[in-house]
Order: structure tokens, then sequence, then C-alpha cells
């Protein structure tokens, strides 16, 4: 059996003749009824019964009608998924970000990216750096953000973004009165720290034993998101990602410049094994224009 038998059998089923399936399918009624015999020849049971010179649908027929209908709808699929390939390259951009880019950078990026593109579905994982790297080297996810402790062996990796950490602090707390924060004004103070693996916690450990200063921490996280919410309510500080701060300063979060500069670093991630979709590139795009619109707090 092939597409076209099968074409003229889904078409007399549903127009209920043959001479208006000729019709449709612009070919003459001779060719439509030898290509319904060939299909029984092939299939080996009857189609149709011939009631006074109609066709009548035999319950096997039916059920086999059921099936091709079934392939009919596959095939609608598969053009219109044809179609937004040819357009797009995909329907769906795929993203992951770390944590501290999830707040207020990559959202900026969507609405503008919906804007021009409102039927685009868009998917967005917030995880770890390292988990971002990994759904992106197994091809789940079509770009990533993630911090610069990642190994990038195995993806295709462009530098993203590099803003200064801020400390941030309780509104009442006395390096409040400080414009500005150094390793000596750490001293005993405690800390929420960043965990170990983080490439701006490795820094600013090194710029605060280049001071003599050995850090204080009583708290370890994976978030600066969490280092400000917890900063807000205690006597504690910490240092965070200018970008995690949204929302916090609001509230009452005091940040105070950090010297020596500590740079929290960030990568764009592709798969390297692919050309990029349209819609990538246009999402990337978004997501500069996001990134050059920042407005680092101080």
């Amino acid at each position: 059996m092939n597409f076209r038998i099968l074409e003229a059998f889904h078409t007399v089923m549903i127009s209920g003749s043959t001479v208006r399936a000729a019709e449709l399918l612009q070919v003459t009624q001779p060719a439509i009824s030898r290509s319904i015999a060939d299909l029984e020849a092939s299939l080996g049971f009857a189609l149709f019964d011939r009631v006074r010179g109609r066709l009548v649908p035999t319950p096997e027929g039916q059920m086999f009608f059921r099936e091709v209908n079934e392939s009919y709808k596959g095939l609608d699929r598969l053009r219109s998924a044809a179609a937004s390939i040819r357009e797009y390259g995909s329907g769906i951009v795929r993203i992951g970000t770390l944590s501290a880019l999830a707040a207020t950078l990559v959202p900026r990026a969507v609405q503008g990216f919906r804007i021009q593109h409102p039927k685009i579905r868009i998917t967005l994982q917030v995880a770890g750096s390292a988990t971002i790297r990994n759904l992106i080297a197994d091809g789940q996810l079509d770009l990533g953000l993630a911090a610069d402790e990642i190994d990038r062996a195995g993806v295709d990796a462009q530098m993203f973004a590099s803003f200064p950490g801020v400390i941030a602090m309780a509104p009442d707390h006395p390096l409040t009165r400080k414009t500005g924060v150094g390793p000596t004004d750490l001293a005993d103070v405690p800390l929420i720290g960043l965990t170990p693996e983080d490439r701006a916690r490795h820094r600013f450990d090194q710029a605060m034993a280049d001071a003599g200063v050995a850090p204080s921490y009583i708290v370890e996280t994976a978030n600066s998101s969490t280092v400000c919410a917890l900063a807000m309510s205690g006597d504690a500080v910490g240092l965070v990602n200018p970008l995690a701060t949204g929302g916090f300063t609001e509230r009452g979060l005091i940040l105070r410049p950090f010297a020596p500069k500590i740079s929290f670093r960030s990568y764009l991630l592709f798969r390297p094994d692919s050309q990029r979709a349209r819609l990538v590139r246009e999402f990337s795009e978004h997501l500069f224009h996001a990134r050059n619109s920042v407005i680092v707090p101080h």
C-alpha cells in the first residue's frame, strides 16, 4: 500500500462516495475505485460492501479507517512542526539559568522576546550552574546561563556578564555607616558565605587572606538571593551578586561596594553540535539587551 491509495480510502470515508472523493482529489472516479480495490487486495479483507451502487463501510473498514485517521492526525502535526521549523527552527525555546539571573534579568529578556514572538512557547528552568551546563551538553536546553565555576568542555561558552559583588547587610548593621567595605572591616563580623566551589567565594576568601583576615562564616548557601534574605534579618553580612538583589533593597536591604573588587562572572552556554536556530539567536540578543540595561546597585 502507498500514500495515494490510503488517501483515496480516507477521502471516500470522509466524503461518503467515490464521486465526491474524485472531485476532492481531482482524479477520475474509476481511479478512486481502482485504488480501493488495490487496497482491499493488499489488506486481505473488504473495506466496503457494495449496496445498490453505494459503498457501505464494513466493520473491518471502519476499524481500519480509525487507524488511518490517527495517522492523518500525525501527518498534520508533522506539517505544523515543519512549518514552525522552517520559520523559526522550533516553536519552543528551552532556557536554563542560575538563580542569580532568574529574578530580574532573564524575566526582562523573556518579556522583550514575547513581544516579538507571542506564540512561541518558552520553558525556563532555574538550577545550579553545573546542572545547567549538563542539560546544555545533553541537548535538553537550547541555551543556558551559568556561573564561571562550571566545566566549559563540551559546550559552546560565551562570556555574558561580569559585575562587582556587593556586601549585603541589615538596615541597622554598624557597617551601614561606611560608604564601602574592605576585608579589615569584616574582621570578626559574622559572614554568610556562598558555597566553597563558587569562584566569587574563592576570590573573596583570597582577598581576605591577603589582608590577613580570617573569615568568620556562620552560614553557607549556594544562592546570592538566600544570602540577601539571611542578611536582612540578622547581624551577619555577605558578598552577593548585585543581579540577585532585586526586591530586597526595596524591603530595606543595604548594599555596600566591596574593595578589592570581586567579580561575579557568568557565561552564556549553547550546544556545540548544532547550528543555532533563529529563535535561540534572537533570545540571546534579548538577554544581552537586558544585561546592558541593568543598573548595578551600590
